[in-house]
């Protein structure tokens, strides 16, 4: 099982990297995340992996932190989920926002993923609210989740589209509080 490479950026696709490891190289679909860190340091790249082996192929996915690649190996288990669609439902918002929206049993976070309707994203949430143990929220949680909401659909409504309202909220710092300073931030960061 190869679980962790580490070195150079041979290639950039649309959703892999091609990396160096002694002279090997691997071929690694990634998130965004990922392929963003590349472009900025092609001469060192860290991921954790996933080794997905199928009757005809053998797949590498890569992660910048370990929590997405166990979140990862937690949704593939999930029939009907498979490594292409869990790394679509990683690349949707930040893994804490994922965590929350599953623990209040919200799924339009999972519903905007290619390939995942209604039923599945239920069936994710069943299945995964056990595994998490349940976290709970309470009313911070579920206000921090609506604000959350509320920020991107303002994001959206300003013209952004929502791949660059997500981008923008994962870099503000979680102690701006209020959709009104979070949409301001988040205007800044888009700006830069």
């Amino acid at each position: 099982m190869i679980s962790h490479l580490s070195g150079k950026v041979l290639m950039r696709g649309d959703r892999f990297v091609a990396l160096d490891v002694s002279g090997v190289g691997y071929k690694i679909f990634v998130m965004p995340e990922a392929l963003k860190e590349a472009r900025k340091n092609p001469d060192g790249l860290s991921l954790w992996t996933h080794l997905h082996v199928r009757e005809n192929a053998l797949e590498l996915y890569g992660f910048m932190e370990y929590a997405e690649l166990e979140f990862f190996e937690m949704l593939i288990q999930i029939s009907g989920i498979g490594p292409k669609s869990g790394l679509g439902v990683l690349a949707v918002a930040p893994l804490d926002t994922l965590k929350r929206a599953i623990s209040a049993g919200d799924t339009s976070y999972l519903t905007k993923v290619s390939g995942i309707g209604r039923k599945i994203a239920e069936k994710i949430v069943l299945e995964l609210r056990d595994k998490m143990g349940g976290l709970d929220l309470g009313e911070t949680g579920n206000a921090m989740l609506k604000e959350e909401g509320d920020v991107l659909e303002a994001l959206q409504s300003l013209g952004y589209s929502l791949s660059e309202a997500r981008e923008a909220l994962k870099k503000i710092p979680l102690e701006i509080k209020g959709a009104n300073a979070r949409i301001k931030a988040a205007l800044k960061e888009i700006g830069r």
